[in-house]
């Protein structure tokens, strides 16, 4: 009786019975298996054991593989039909290969078992049948060290031992060297290991062979190394793996056989043609194991040029069929080719590019596939140079992978030295315990910058993303020693000059000079992102501080400014002193008389990315960061002032000044800045500090008009959090605009809006909506006061814990808090179309870039998602691959 018909579930399905659709039940291998016999490809007659077969293997265990046994029975008797050959005995042995096979690709969860059926019976037979004794005992002693490996747990060092101590005797370089009789001694100490390690002889039963390795794949569902390949690929523990059983075809019988693994393109470059390797002489195992070198695939034309010309033929199929690039496993058994696998072939992120971008032009996809076949974070790994993966390298320490991108350089730690080497072409790594607005010149001129302190938002992570540097903040294992010029990391001591690599995307140090992959954006990239653009509902706009920054958004593809800091416009090294002069001012007279000169610096600066934007937006966010941030540093105007007493200079005009100076200090000190005297506040107690800036937006538009150009100007309020504070700041900038318009005898438009980035905003943004044009969500701070976390230290103390025990299951920084910062801006849009229907909706926090972040924007409805401009490609693919439901 059939299992169909004793439990109403067929497990067990002939190639004939499968197609590529079933994937979930007879796994990928089945699945592909399947559907190669289905449109007649040479493929070894086989069945497959179904993935439900394996959910009841982990419910039931061995009693429900004893329940199915029959028909497996049957299954093989039908393959001897088919065969002509006799499984377990016979003058013509049938041999089964045994593999794993899950709905997903699982690399490394389990080895083939090769040459099943083998015994000291059964190898005679197969050396009388094929002619050649050496291939039959040379195919048994691999069935052994296989079988032993992988069902038996035994080590396969065990047997390469013995196996190389037997080529040295024979003073032999390769397998295929070893005569019959050396086999049949090896084969003879291969049992002994077996005996020794399980106290068990080697089964020499087929047909138990059989069930204890279809045993050992539905075990080796749940083994340490699949385990954990899921949980790091998000793949379900329900899936469960299929069996394949599949007929032996030979590689190894003669000069007329072989073996290989082929792509249909080039994995690594994506260029079109047959790429991989062979072996003549061989089975499968021997092109991956190093055991001999392969030839190249396009060296098959001068040996089988028959077999080359079908194989290129069969790859043209598949490509076809399966509309993609497909990875070949194939055997040649005396002259005759089978193919025994074919899967989409994993490729390299420029060659998923050029793929995806080439089978779109020769209209073998449609262009929305050929959006989903390359992910964002592929993308990520084009933008910047990266570590190159397989090279052999000390790790120094883990921080926080604040900036993406890799940098190789000497380490520094005085920004004055980054710049000053950095101008006279040296690579160099700027290493600070955290980097202020000073240290800008430095930051400009490094490769990258590693911190011992500081967050994700933390002044050298911003700055770094801004430049497009690679960054490591935060990362506290490293002790600086600035006196010695020196930092410790564990046992290893890091000197001024010594050559270090941080890799920005992953947060690693390692020492000494790593290899970098440099990134690619060529015209296949370009392609590729305007596919994308046809497809995303959002835009995709820039944070941009200056006109360099602007130019560099437009040409990543930005359709406009989200995000214009203008506090990021003081931080250079010439206007920082003026901004301080404004701060420290005692009247209003003081502060008026520093603002003109920044007003000189602002206009210039927002003529230049007017200019560079011409006819897109750009979002001007008012002065934000609290006044104490450009102030010198308490301690340095005390050493300073302690020198001067020394000197005999304690009432010297300059010691009056610095007590002028702390005093300020003193008065500006806050408990708790970020929730302190900044952003809207600012501008409603000092409004000469706004209405000086929002003149400058305003005359620098129409400079740029007067040159013809188009000027989109959105003047965005920081941290607004009541409706009053919306209407006087509105009304201060209307008010600013009139002035211009008459006096420059120009019309203009505008809009004044609000970035929301406090959780009053999001509950009232139906009020703050009556004044507000635009929302913006500032995620960044929408997070820290939901959460009521501070990020730098969040990220520097707990978060890492917090993610490790399940306590949050992402980094809210860095993917979008759903639940409570999502809901507030769910609230948000929601309340506001309610007032204002017509109000535009975007997000220029950091999470503007995050592909999971902007999914969620898209599935509430924002026109825009603000990211900075090295991320507008991968927030491009994101926003595309949201609208195709592949983000959800």
């Amino acid at each position: 009786m059939e299992v169909k018909e004793r439990t109403g579930v067929k497990y067990i399905y002939e190639f004939s019975e499968g197609s590529a659709k079933m994937r979930d039940l007879l796994g990928g291998k089945g699945a592909n298996l399947a559907e190669m016999w289905r449109i007649g490809l040479p493929v070894p007659p086989g069945f497959i054991i179904t993935t439900e077969g394996c959910r009841e293997y982990q419910r039931e265990g061995s009693k429900w593989l004893d329940s199915i046994w029959p028909d497996v029975v049957e299954a093989m008797r039908r393959l001897e039909k088919a065969t002509g050959k006799t499984f377990g005995g016979g003058d013509n042995p049938l041999l089964v290969s045994v593999r794993s096979g899950a709905p997903v690709s699982m690399p490394g969860m389990m080895d083939t078992i090769l040459n099943l059926g083998l015994n000291d019976e059964t190898v005679k037979a197969l050396a009388i049948a094929s002619g050649d004794e050496r291939f039959a005992y040379d195919s048994y002693r691999r069935f052994i060290q296989m079988f032993s490996n992988v069902v038996l747990g035994i080590s396969s060092e065990r047997f390469e031992s013995i196996l190389s101590d037997a080529k040295k005797k024979l003073s032999l370089q390769y397998d295929n060297q070893i005569p019959a009789s050396a086999w049949k001694d090896i084969i003879s100490a291969f049992k002994e290991v077996v005996k020794e390690e399980t106290g068990n002889p080697f089964p020499m039963d087929p047909w138990v062979q059989l069930k204890q390795a279809i045993e050992a794949v539905f075990k080796s569902w749940n083994t340490k190394r699949a385990i954990t390949y899921r949980r790091i690929n998000n793949i379900s523990d329900d899936l469960g793996t299929a069996v394949n059983v599949v007929t032996m075809v030979f590689g190894n019988l003669g000069d007329d056989c072989g073996t290989g693994v082929c792509f249909t393109r080039d994995p690594s470059t994506g260029e079109k043609g047959l790429y991989g390797e062979f072996l003549t002489n061989a089975q499968g195992e021997d092109v991956v194991a190093g055991i001999r070198t392969p030839q190249p695939i396009s060296d098959l034309k001068k040996v089988m040029p028959e077999i080359y010309d079908e194989l290129l033929k069969v790859a043209d199929l598949l490509e076809r069929h399966y509309k993609d690039m497909q990875d070949i496993e194939f055997t040649v058994e005396k002259g005759k080719l089978y193919i025994l696998q074919t899967r989409n072939g994993k490729r390299t992120a420029k060659a998923s590019v050029k793929i995806a971008a080439d089978m779109a032009e020769e209209g073998l996809i449609d262009e929305r596939t050929a959006v989903s076949r390359v992910t964002p974070y592929q993308v990520e790994q084009l933008l910047h140079p990266q570590v190159d993966q397989d090279a052999d390298l000390k790790e120094l320490a883990k921080g926080l992978p604040a900036s993406p991108g890799a940098a190789v350089g000497k380490v520094v730690f005085e920004a004055d030295e980054a710049e000053e080497l950095g101008e006279a072409g040296e690579a160099v790594i700027l290493v600070r315990p955290e980097t202020t607005p000073d240290d800008i010149h430095g930051l400009y001129r490094a490769q990258g910058i590693l911190t011992s302190r500081g967050g994700m938002t933390s002044h050298a992570a911003v700055v770094a993303r801004g430049m497009g540097k690679p960054c490591v903040a935060g990362c506290e294992s490293i002790v600086i020693d600035l006196e010695k010029e020196q930092f410790v990391a564990g046992d290893v001591v890091v000197k001024k000059g010594d050559v270090i690599t941080i890799d920005g995307t992953r947060g690693l140090v390692f020492l000494g000079h790593a290899p970098l992959v440099q990134p690619s954006f060529d015209e296949d990239f370009k392609k590729l992102l305007d596919m994308a653009d046809k497809c995303a509902k959002l835009e995709v706009w820039a944070n941009a501080d200056t006109p360099e920054d602007a130019r560099r958004a437009r040409e990543f593809g930005a359709k406009g400014i989200g995000l214009c800091r203008t506090e990021h416009m003081f931080m250079q090294p010439e206007r920082l002193p003026i901004m301080q002069e404004m701060v420290v001012a005692r009247t209003r007279e003081e502060r008026v008389k520093a603002l003109d000169k920044l007003e000189v610096m602002q206009k210039e600066d927002f003529v230049g990315i007017f200019e560079a934007m011409d006819g897109l937006p750009v979002t001007i966010r008012l002065l934000d960061p609290p006044l104490h941030e450009f102030l010198p540093k308490k301690a340095d105007l005390l050493s300073r002032l302690e020198e001067l007493k020394k000197e005999g200079k304690g009432d010297s005009e300059e010691a009056r000044e610095i007590l002028s100076v702390l005093a300020r200090v003193d008065a500006l000190h806050e408990a708790n800045p970020m929730l302190g005297f900044r952003g809207c506040r600012l501008g409603i107690v000092y409004p000469e500090i706004y209405e000086m800036q929002v003149r400058a937006i305003f005359e620098a538009a129409c400079d740029v008009i007067e040159k013809g150009k188009v000027v989109k100007a959105k003047v965005m309020m920081p941290l607004v959090g009541t409706e009053e504070e919306m209407r006087r700041l509105k009304e201060l900038t209307d008010k600013v605009a009139d002035e211009i318009m008459k006096k420059r005898k120009k019309e203009f438009s505008y809009e004044v809006g609000s970035m929301v980035e406090v959780p009053r905003a999001a509950v009232a943004s139906d009020e703050v909506a009556k004044h507000a044009e635009f929302f913006s969500f500032g995620t960044n701070d929408l997070t820290q006061t939901t959460f009521g976390y501070s990020r730098d230290d969040a990220e520097g103390k707990f978060l890492a814990e917090y993610i490790r025990l399940g306590v949050l299951p992402d980094n809210p920084f860095h993917t979008l808090d759903r639940k409570g910062v999502g809901r507030l801006m769910a609230i948000a849009v929601e309340e506001a179309k309610k007032v204002r229907e017509d109000i535009e909706l975007g997000i220029c926090g950091e999470h503007g870039g995050d592909p999971m972040s902007i999914a969620f924007c898209h599935s509430i409805g924002l026109d825009y998602v603000s990211c900075s401009p090295f991320r507008v490609p991968v927030a491009r693919l994101s926003a595309a691959h949201a609208a195709l439901n592949l983000l959800k």
